[in-house]
């Protein structure tokens, strides 16, 4: 089931190929996902192959003590699956789930303006990290020849005051000098 080759800009990364599993096929898969598992709700899969998204279709997968673990639909055999080593999973931005009001996915703040109350400009999104207590924004800027980096913590209304993915900004209650 070859389809039309996908648009960088429409994928949305979830994991990659992290290794092989037997002789039938089999890969193993981080996932990025929360729960881990949840990557095995997904068909096909597109795989970076050669600068280009390509689908697979996932013809099982299921979690194999702390490993996840998959066939393909075009692996049958350990060769097949071995070329796959390293390759970004990803799925449509169709596939995933709509998201509730005022919920946003990581890549959808990626590259967003970060401005302050005061309208400073913070600078830029730059990643996302995962702490544990709250999600927290990489946000870089340019300044005095110098590249600057502030981690600003995705806390509603105590922090993030508001996100407009049209205008490319996210407003937020931050000193400029932290």
């Amino acid at each position: 089931m070859q389809q039309a080759m996908q648009h960088a800009d429409d994928m949305m990364v979830l994991g990659h190929i992290s290794g092989l599993f037997g002789i039938q096929g089999w890969v193993k898969v981080y996932s990025h996902t929360e729960p881990r598992d949840n990557i095995l709700r997904y068909s096909p899969w597109y795989l970076s192959i050669e600068g280009e998204w390509r689908p697979y279709p996932v013809a099982q997968g299921k979690q194999h003590g702390k490993t996840l673990i998959a066939q393909l639909e075009q692996c049958p055999d350990r060769d097949s699956a071995a070329a796959l080593v390293g390759c970004k999973i990803a799925v449509t931005r169709q596939q995933l789930p709509a998201l509730e009001e005022g919920e946003y996915y990581w890549r959808d703040l990626l590259g967003l303006r970060v401005i302050n109350l005061a309208d400073v400009d913070l600078g830029q999104v730059t990643n996302l990290m995962e702490t544990g207590a709250n999600d927290v924004l990489v946000v870089e800027s340019q300044g005095d020849g110098e590249k600057h980096e502030r981690l600003i913590p995705f806390i509603r209304e105590q922090v993030i005051k508001n996100v407009d993915i049209g205008q490319g900004v996210i407003r937020v209650d931050w000193d400029p000098d932290f």
